[in-house]
């Protein structure tokens, strides 16, 4: 049986320590101001935000191109080894369709699964296949654990301003609604990813008022097999919200995932962003 290699996109926001650990290979997504085109890793988030504060032009993402997944999987597949790709959401990118036309160029070799998430629940996923690859456990059972994952995994994303999400275009369908509520009432949308896709869950007046709920939230999936706490520029208050959310869920806080999105998110989600995502213990 071959061995299994394990790739993903840089929507996961794994440390590289973690993608080492782990020897999770990892296809940057694409970074555009204007004309200037960067892959994700080649800019650090101060690089980002000091080259956003900038703006205009603003920020904008795209998917890595099928070429760069070739280029990823093609050492990988000439060493021996069977390719499992995790994508970002394909709802909300066409990386999915990138990595699954890189890999009609290896038939038989690679194998392509949609997380139908982002940030680190996509980075949790990428690590249990990851784990399992080591543990010598088959595709089959891999795809399987996967699959039973992906349906317990649950994200929660506070915003503080609309303004990258419209100006990203990621979520058109779903501005108008966000637009009326957040508009008019001044508010703090809350975002919620329901197969994969960005859905409206509620608005609130304050960001302590949306950090609450997203708490409740949590809660309501105790007891948890993980937790993590995700944040844009919001490091002065991240690891308080980590702590709060471990109550709520009975989870030890120590054991808490906390990270910050990287430049590709933070196109999206914009400055002062607040996240939780639990995966529910299996039955």
């Amino acid at each position: 049986m071959p061995r299994i290699s394990v790739v993903t996109d840089s929507g996961c926001d794994l440390t590289k320590s973690l993608q080492d650990q782990y020897h999770i290979t990892t296809v940057p997504l694409i970074v555009r101001f204007g004309e200037e085109q960067f892959l994700e890793h080649e800019l650090n988030r101060e690089e980002f935000w000091e080259k956003a504060s900038q703006a205009p032009p603003y920020p904008a993402t795209s998917q890595p191109s099928a070429g760069q997944f070739e280029q990823a999987f093609a050492p990988l597949v000439e060493q021996g080894n069977h390719v499992l790709c995790l994508t970002i959401t394909s709802k909300h990118s066409g990386t999915f369709n990138s990595a699954y036309v890189a890999s009609q160029t290896f038939p038989g070799k690679v194998t392509v699964f949609d997380t139908l998430s982002l940030s680190l629940m996509q980075g949790y996923q990428a690590i249990l296949a990851a784990q399992a690859a080591g543990e010598g456990h088959s595709l089959e059972e891999i795809l399987h654990l996967l699959e039973n994952t992906r349906s317990r995994t649950h994200l929660f994303i506070g915003l503080d301003t609309i303004e990258y999400l419209r100006r990203g275009g990621r979520a058109d369908a779903l501005m108008p609604v966000i637009e009326r509520v957040a508009r008019v009432f001044n508010i703090k949308p809350i975002l919620q990813v329901i197969d994969g896709e960005l859905k409206l869950l509620c608005a609130l007046r304050s960001t302590q008022k949306a950090a609450h709920r997203m708490q409740q939230e949590i809660a309501a999936y105790a007891p948890a097999e993980m937790v993590c706490a995700i944040h844009i520029r919001a490091n002065d208050r991240v690891h308080d919200f980590a702590n709060a959310l471990a109550g709520g869920a009975i989870f030890p806080p120590g054991q808490v995932m906390i990270g910050e999105a990287g430049p590709v998110l933070s196109c999206q989600g914009g400055p002062g962003v607040l996240a939780a995502g639990v995966v529910e213990k299996a039955a």
